[in-house]
């Protein structure tokens, strides 16, 4: 009822950089983030890239007298690095992991093989509250974004994933690196299509970073190369939420870090951690859910990610038959060597003598490129599968949208 009290909720989100091996001072940085937690005492904190599952275990170790409750969630190769804390009780955990990730052989980004995903958890507090971690593709290069299609496939699958499992929840909440930007088709079909608010735009207060950036050219961690574009730095690390029902959220505070954690030379990680203060209160009368806003701006919205992930499909489409007619060649290399070996089995041409060392070494190199081929062939084929699925839900959610009164 209007006149129960709001539950003030307090969240903490950071993207850790986290990478055994290879990333700078990483375990100096999760000692730090562990102590700042555990003074600071937030509801809820949601982190992401924790690679190593023994960070995650220092952390759980130092930090269960206030969290109480945690989870990480595993997933492909090295893991998803994500973790949650909380103070309320997790009921229940769930991880979706995207349809495409990336390629496999571009090693030196290596998202294909974290198997980027979200990771939900469903919580008991005042309301019902579905809190989801998460992280999207990375960007590397804005001005020829080969993995934007990938990225607005997860931006979809995300949006449709939260609309289907959100019914239960009367409050929905999503933090994490979306490695977008506010204006990008990606974060606006989100936003658009599940109706989930902008905690920086609807914050009654905020401190921080310029325009809530969480990539700063002030971060002695941060690669300055990626920010020459943007001299303020830019915003990719975000807490979306939305109620439900009969359930109001108001965002009362926002704020970020600004590069040196308080009292240290050394920032928590690469990316500004995002704090925000929520207030959850019950309302009279049940208000409607909004899962998307059949405007047209909505609809224009659509129509855009449609079109890249068109440009994506044709483009996984030419690498598919590249890679087909890649493994013919080796194909034909080894039913050629397969015929010469059966003519010198059977005696023709015993006049010289059989090269078996070059013919071995070149059966293997053929072989060695058929296969490869092969893969290439069958993931670009399954490329093709999803992009043309999700082209063809896109289109379907716009016809939906357009024959709405």
């Amino acid at each position: 009822m209007e006149g129960e009290p709001t539950l003030r909720l307090r969240i903490f989100d950071l993207n850790c950089w986290a990478i055994r091996y290879l990333s700078k001072r990483r375990q100096e940085r999760v000692r730090l983030i562990g102590d700042t937690l555990r003074q600071e005492s937030f509801d809820l904190v949601l982190l992401q890239e924790v690679w190593s599952e023994q960070d995650y275990s220092d952390l759980k170790v130092k930090l269960s007298r206030c969290y109480p409750f945690s989870h990480y969630f595993r997933s492909g190769v090295i893991g998803s690095g994500l973790c949650v804390f909380s103070k309320f009780p997790i009921l229940d955990t769930l991880l979706y992991q995207y349809s495409l990730n990336g390629y496999p052989y571009m090693l030196q980004h290596g998202d294909w093989f974290c198997g980027k995903s979200v990771g939900v958890t469903g919580m008991g507090v005042t309301a019902p509250l579905l809190s989801l971690s998460l992280q999207l593709h990375a960007e590397y290069c804005r001005d020829k974004d080969a993995y934007l299609p990938h990225r607005l496939v997860q931006a979809w699958e995300l949006a449709q994933f939260i609309r289907h499992t959100s019914k239960a929840a009367d409050v929905v909440l999503l933090g994490g690196d979306l490695n977008m930007h506010p204006e990008d088709v990606g974060i606006r079909l989100l936003r658009g299509w599940t109706g989930l608010r902008d905690a920086f735009a609807e914050a009654t207060h905020f401190e921080g970073c310029k325009n809530g950036c969480t990539l700063v050219p002030g971060n002695c961690f941060t690669d300055k190369s990626e920010l020459l574009p943007f001299p303020l730095g830019i915003r990719i690390d975000y807490i979306l939420y939305k109620a439900i029902s009969s359930y109001t959220v108001k965002c009362e505070e926002l704020k970020t870090t600004t590069g040196p954690a308080p009292g240290m030379n050394i920032p928590f990680s690469d990316h500004e951690a995002v704090m925000a203060t929520l207030h959850i209160q019950r309302q009279g009368q049940p208000a409607c859910a909004t899962l998307g806003t059949a405007d047209l701006a909505l609809a224009d919205v659509v129509t855009e990610a449609r079109t890249e992930v068109g440009v994506g499909l044709r483009a996984a489409q030419r690498q598919r038959y590249s890679s087909g007619r890649m493994a013919v060649l080796p194909l034909l290399l080894l039913l050629l060597q397969a015929v010469a070996a059966l003519a010198t089995l059977a005696g023709l041409g015993t006049e010289q003598p059989f090269p078996k060392l070059s013919f071995c070494l070149l059966a293997f190199l053929a072989l060695g490129v058929l296969v490869l081929a092969t893969g290439l062939h069958l993931f670009h084929t399954m490329e093709v599968k999803m992009l043309h699925g999700t082209e063809d839900q896109m289109w379907m959610a716009l016809r939906a949208l357009q024959e709405r009164p």
